[in-house]
C-alpha cells in the first residue's frame, strides 16, 4: 500500500489564561492509501482534537501533518469529513443537501444526478430525496450526511464519532452501510470513535489512545474478513480483539 498519511511528533496544547491544557500527544501514525483506521479511546482523550488537526481546521502546538508528502498548511477541501451533529441545512431537501456539497466545490451539479441517485439507493434513501431534514430519523439524517460526505469521491474521509447520537440497532444498520461503501470505493478513512465493537467491526486498524493527554498505547491490525457480517461477530477472533482492547483500558480505570 502507498503512505498516504504521514503524522510527525503531533501536539496539541490549549492555553487558557495562565494555564496550559495539554490536549493531545505526542503522536506518530503513518496511513496507508486505502486503509480504515480507527482511533479509539476514552472520553476528553484527544480523539477529536486529533481529528481536527488532520483536517487542517485546528492548528497544532508542534509536529506536523503530511499528505502524500505534502505538508498541510490550511485547511484540507479535497476531503470528506463528518461529524457526530450533522450539516443538513433544514431548508433544503436530501437531495438538494448534496447537491450543495457539489456547488461548493465548483463541480457540475449536473454531472452527478446518477451518482446521487446510486448513493442514495445504496444507504434506502432513494425513496426520500425529496423529503427535508426534519422529515426523516435521526439514523436517516445521519445516512444522508454521510452520503453528503462521499458524494465527490474524496480519497480520505475523517469520521468523527457520527454514530454516537443514535441508537444501537440504527447504529447496526449504518455500520453495514459505512463497511459496505468503504469496500467499494476504497477511501482513506480515519474513523474517532469510543466504542470498541465500532473499531473492530469497521477497522483494518485500531490506534488506542489513552486518557488525557491522549497519547498512543498501541495500534492493533484487525486480521478479519470482509464483510464483517454477524458470523463475523460471533467468532472467537472477533471476541478476542474486544477482550484484549478491554484490556488496555481497564487498565487505565476507563472500564
Amino acid at each position: 500500500m502507498k503512505k498516504f498519511i504521514e503524522i510527525t511528533d503531533l501536539t496539541k496544547v490549549f492555553v487558557s489564561g495562565n494555564e496550559e491544557i495539554h490536549a493531545f500527544g505526542p503522536a506518530n501514525i503513518s496511513i496507508n492509501s486505502g486503509e480504515f483506521v480507527s482511533v479509539l479511546g476514552p472520553s476528553g482523550c484527544g480523539k477529536s482534537t486529533l481529528m481536527l488537526m488532520i483536517a487542517g481546521l485546528l492548528d497544532s502546538t508542534s509536529g506536523k501533518v503530511e499528505f502524500e508528502s505534502k505538508l498541510l498548511k490550511e485547511p484540507k477541501t479535497d476531503i470528506g469529513i463528518m461529524f457526530q451533529e450533522n450539516t443538513l441545512v433544514p431548508w433544503r431537501t436530501i437531495k438538494a443537501n448534496i447537491e450543495l456539497q457539489l456547488e461548493l466545490r465548483g463541480l457540475k451539479v449536473k454531472d452527478y444526478q446518477d451518482q446521487i441517485y446510486n448513493i442514495l439507493k445504496s444507504v434506502s434513501l432513494e425513496d426520500f430525496a425529496d423529503r427535508y431534514s426534519n422529515e426523516l430519523s435521526g439514523g436517516m439524517q445521519q445516512r444522508a450526511a454521510f452520503c453528503q460526505t462521499m458524494i465527490h469521491d474524496p480519497k480520505i474521509i475523517l469520521l468523527d464519532e457520527p454514530l454516537g447520537k443514535l441508537d444501537a440497532m440504527t447504529r447496526e444498520k449504518i455500520r453495514a452501510d459505512f463497511q459496505k461503501l468503504w469496500m467499494v470505493k476504497k477511501p482513506t478513512v480515519i474513523f474517532v470513535t469510543h466504542s470498541i465493537e465500532e473499531a473492530v467491526q469497521l477497522s483494518s486498524r485500531v490506534i488506542l489512545i489513552t486518557p488525557r493527554p491522549g497519547k498512543i498505547d498501541r495500534e492493533i491490525k484487525i486480521d478479519l474478513p470482509y464483510p464483517r457480517d454477524l458470523n463475523v461477530k460471533r467468532s472467537k477472533k472477533f471476541i478476542n480483539y474486544l477482550t484484549s482492547i478491554h484490556e488496555v483500558f481497564h487498565k487505565y480505570g476507563v472500564i
